[in-house]
């Protein structure tokens, strides 16, 4: 399965967190928000001026920048 960033998906789109590729501060925070590898995610909707990316995962809503979604790297899961 190839694999993308969470900044690559279109909405609507889900995946599975595979890695985090940053390190230190940005990671842990990351992690404290329930971006762990194994989780799904969808993304719900981008903000109009293309910053920030708005996610479902785990029964809730995120907001995370370009920035961070950049550092997480999801397989798409097949469309049902």
């Amino acid at each position: 399965m190839k694999e993308y960033t969470l900044n690559d998906l279109t909405v609507g789109e889900q995946a599975v967190v595979t890695n985090i590729e940053c390190r230190g501060a940005m990671k842990r925070r990351l992690i404290d928000m329930g971006i762990t590898p194994g989780v799904k995610v969808r993304l719900h909707k981008i903000a109009p001026l293309g910053d920030p990316l708005e996610i479902k995962l785990r029964g809730y809503m995120l907001s995370i920048r370009r920035s961070e979604a950049k550092n997480i790297t999801v397989s798409k899961e097949p469309e049902a």
